[in-house]
């Protein structure tokens, strides 16, 4: 069993992020009799899998589809099964929106360098308006 000072140092996190992890139902700690939050070892995994679902774009309601594989390493390519729907929904929708912004900042970018061609980079031939 780990307090979250030690579980915080072994997921490379803090235990103020490991309090929002539990208030957010991600995160189930015991208590001991003196009311400490202590965790078992394989915590650790599932911090590091919060924290690398959250690296990738996900919020931590996106994170919540993936409860059911939180606690084993995460695939590099996750299945397609009935079980991971929920999360394979959420990972194609947060995909939409990353391509519609990708979409609209390359429009603002392409705007605003042929406005001002000498901010194109060396090399990138400039439309003119």
């Amino acid at each position: 069993m780990m307090l979250i000072g030690e579980l915080a140092a072994e997921a490379g996190t803090t235990t103020r992020a490991l309090r929002y992890y539990e208030e957010q139902g991600l995160l189930e700690p015991g208590r001991t009799t003196a009311g400490y939050r202590v965790y078992e070892p394989s915590a650790a995994l599932r911090v590091r899998n919060i924290r690398e679902l959250l690296a990738c774009g996900f919020t931590v309601d996106d994170v919540k589809s993936f409860l059911d594989h939180l606690d084993r390493e995460l695939p590099q390519v996750f299945c397609r099964t009935p079980s991971c729907a929920a999360g394979n929904a959420v990972a194609a929708q947060r995909v939409a929106e990353l391509e519609e912004r990708i979409a609209t900042l390359t429009r603002l970018r392409d705007s605003l360098v042929d406005r001002m061609p000498w901010l194109a980079a060396p090399g990138e031939r400039v439309a003119r308006l």
